[in-house]
């Protein structure tokens, strides 16, 4: 597991600090899941459970339905 060392002024320690005390893990954990986070290139599980959750969306069907030709284009 490699380490990181990171400098902050005293008023962002101070918010790091505090961030991580409320969400009741180490400012390390904290950190870690911070990037995590921001880094992450999959969307979260919770997320893709929503898919189809909406009612109300038209079908991909009723979205096509009304496409028109296309005009012409003009020469380049």
């Amino acid at each position: 597991m490699g380490q990181v060392t990171i400098y902050l002024d005293d008023e962002n320690e101070r918010r790091l600090r505090r961030a991580a005390a409320d969400a009741g893990v180490p400012v390390s954990r904290w950190l870690a899941n911070l990037v995590e986070e921001k880094t992450r290139q999959e969307w979260p599980e919770s997320v893709r459970e929503m898919a189809g959750e909406w009612r109300d969306f038209p079908s991909i069907e009723e979205l096509r339905g009304s496409l028109v030709e296309d005009s012409e284009r003009e020469p380049l």
